[in-house]
């Protein structure tokens, strides 16, 4: 895995945490990681994913955040792929026919993409190296309000094959909310890594209602990755 690093990334050795997440990955493990921000959450995810054969599907809410980690990506020589809200129907068919029969490494959707038939139809087609949910809380703060397709998301698990494994990543999580997410997403076995600089906090109803409201306010400066 070192070397992959060295390949891509040009570093000579991992952060903290990020070799036993990958190794856990690698092992066929469903994963959650809870790293800080900055911590390096994607290589944790990119790196086993260009070890595995196939493609990696990566989950994420944003548009916004798709085409930054595409780029960041294309930079490194990897072929990523994106299917959005912006694209046309032609463009979203072509799209996923490229993730069928190109050489790419990576498909990032968002969880309501997930629910189309078109996609699941051509995802049956895919080789899948593993499934990967990108800011993983808002499995536990968006799922329960207003985009309930997060709560979904394991019901491709048996289209994408019982040994394909699950990474969800993020940067903060109460006990509650690891529990949680490793539940609806239909862990095999609960599997934890915590970095060490992330604090465990045990949330309160307040601070719950506060957390909730800064999500919402977020979805609204953001457009939504439909």
């Amino acid at each position: 895995m070192l070397e992959t690093l060295r390949k891509y990334w040009g570093y000579e050795s991992f952060r903290p945490m990020q070799e036993e997440i990958i190794s856990s990955l690698l092992e066929g493990r469903d994963t959650l990681a809870i790293l800080p921000t900055g911590g390096g959450k994607s290589i944790c995810f990119q790196v086993p994913a260009l070890m595995r054969p196939g493609i990696c599907l990566v989950v994420t809410p944003l548009v916004a955040l798709m085409k930054d980690q595409i780029q960041n990506l294309s930079r490194r020589g990897i072929k990523a792929l994106a299917v959005h809200s912006g694209m046309t129907a032609r463009e979203i068919d072509i799209t996923l026919d490229n993730a069928i029969y190109g050489e790419y490494k990576f498909l990032y959707v968002s969880p309501e993409r997930l629910q189309s038939n078109l996609f699941r139809t051509r995802f049956q087609m895919m080789d899948v190296s593993m499934i990967v949910v990108d800011e993983a809380h808002c499995i536990s703060q968006w799922g329960y309000d207003f985009r309930p397709d997060y709560l979904e998301i394991a019901a491709i698990r048996p289209i994408a094959g019982e040994n394909v494994p699950v990474a969800a990543l993020t940067a903060t999580a109460t006990p509650k909310v690891a529990e949680d997410i490793m539940e609806k997403l239909n862990f095999r076995k609960p599997n934890l890594i915590r970095g060490s600089s992330v604090p465990i906090c045990h949330t309160s109803s307040a601070r719950r209602k506060i957390n909730s409201a800064n999500c919402s306010r977020s979805a609204t400066r953001f457009r939504a990755a439909e």
